[in-house]
């Protein structure tokens, strides 16, 4: 594989310690404010509406710029935003941090995922989109219980300069690395309006959808695991981040075997993995006061919930070929509306008193429900089994 992929992974690991790491230091960075923990907890929310903002917004903005060049302005923001995250002297500078690097969140890897797929054969392109994504999914492996550690013992503002140092590094990476305008897949064809045109097709908006449904499903569950895993399963809280090394260890084996197998078969790869998810929130629902059967449960949920990702983000992009740059950063917005659906799904089921398991629960009716919607698009006109044989034979060879 190219090395400019691992340069991109570096990105995705800024970005997704940005993102997360956040969750543990909440503690500190609302104590050092002066803030409730729900005026704390704006830090996460308000990041992620603003990564549906920027995923489309963004991307727009940024069409009639090469690849490589939008890639290098995205990341000087996301080292911006961290910078006045680690200075801030008030807790609303330190939200405005929280934007301004939220904004290159969902642009990045949704360019940065049309870039990697035109560096390598299309028969490895889902593979290679995998690889940048890994940047993402060590982060929660390793970077989150590290940054978590580094901001409780120097100070949460240590944790957030460390992030700025990676985000340079990153940039540098991509400078050097990934190619130059001219090479394959370096800018978006065509206008703005083309790229708009992309969601003139059916199959654009039932993919976005689909990934609604999907990661709207397993962070469902997510979302409020902790109180599953103490209430129910019966561990210490203060075990719960390690426990959850487990997750994204599961998240970093699904993401690289699904972009091979999608790779392989995207859509029969898709099929399986939704019902595969579907039956373990709702295996994990139902032993998750057994430990064992909770651990279990656990890793199986991150390495199978991501194990979707390449796929997902290949789809939309097959069906926007010719302009798949904003349907791309769309896909990445539609992961974190997928995030907040999902959690709101959740708390509602805990608002009832449906008990601990019952996020799980509404999470497998979330996915269920996705994976019906990806049969109906697969049906449906200019799916993937809707076309003829010579149509099937052509997309094969291609």
């Amino acid at each position: 594989m190219p090395l400019a992929l691992y340069a991109l992974a570096i990105g995705g690991f800024g970005i997704g310690l940005t993102e997360f790491v956040i969750m543990g230091l909440l503690p500190e960075v609302g104590a050092d404010f002066g803030v409730s923990p729900t005026v704390a907890g704006y830090l996460i929310s308000g990041y992620a509406l603003s990564v549906a903002v920027g995923g489309v917004g963004l991307t727009a903005l940024l069409h009639r710029v090469d690849r490589k060049r939008a890639l290098l302005l995205l990341m000087l923001l996301f080292i911006a935003g961290n910078l006045v995250s680690a200075t801030a002297a008030e807790y609303w500078v330190m939200l405005a941090g929280r934007i301004i690097a939220a904004l290159c969140h969902g642009a990045f890897f949704g360019i940065g995922s049309v870039l990697a797929a035109g560096l390598v054969p299309p028969r490895r392109a889902a593979a290679a989109v995998s690889i940048m994504f890994t940047g993402l999914t060590t982060a929660t492996v390793l970077g989150v219980p590290l940054g978590t550690f580094l901001g409780q013992a120097a100070g949460w503002r240590s944790t957030f300069w460390a992030i700025t140092a990676i985000g340079v590094v990153a940039f540098v990476g991509i400078a050097a690395l990934v190619p130059a305008a001219g090479g394959a897949g370096d800018r978006a064809p065509g206008g703005l309006r083309r790229e708009f045109g992309a969601f003139a097709s059916g199959q654009v908006w039932l993919s976005l959808l689909v990934t609604v449904l999907g990661f709207g499903g397993m962070f469902g569950g997510f979302t409020y695991i902790a109180f599953t895993l103490t209430e129910v399963s019966g561990f210490a809280a203060a075990t719960v981040p390690w426990l959850l090394v487990l997750f994204g260890a599961g998240m970093f084996a699904g993401n690289l075997l699904g972009g091979r197998f999608a790779d392989r078969d995207r859509v029969r790869t898709l099929l399986v993995v939704f019902a595969a998810l579907a039956l373990v929130l709702a295996a994990f629902a139902l032993l998750a006061d057994l430990r064992w059967a909770a651990l279990v449960a656990l890793l199986l949920m991150g390495g199978v919930g991501f194990a979707a990702v390449p796929g997902l983000q290949m789809r939309i992009m097959a069906f926007a070929d010719r302009a798949p740059t904003l349907a791309s950063g769309a896909n990445i917005a539609a992961f974190n509306v997928g995030n907040a659906f999902g959690a709101w799904v959740g708390g509602l089921g805990l608002a009832a008193g449906l008990g601990y398991t019952s996020p799980l629960w509404s999470g497998a009716l979330i996915t269920l429900v996705g994976l019906g919607v990806l049969a109906v698009a697969t049906r449906a006109p200019g799916g993937e089994f809707a076309r003829g044989p010579r149509e099937r034979a052509a997309a094969a060879a291609e």
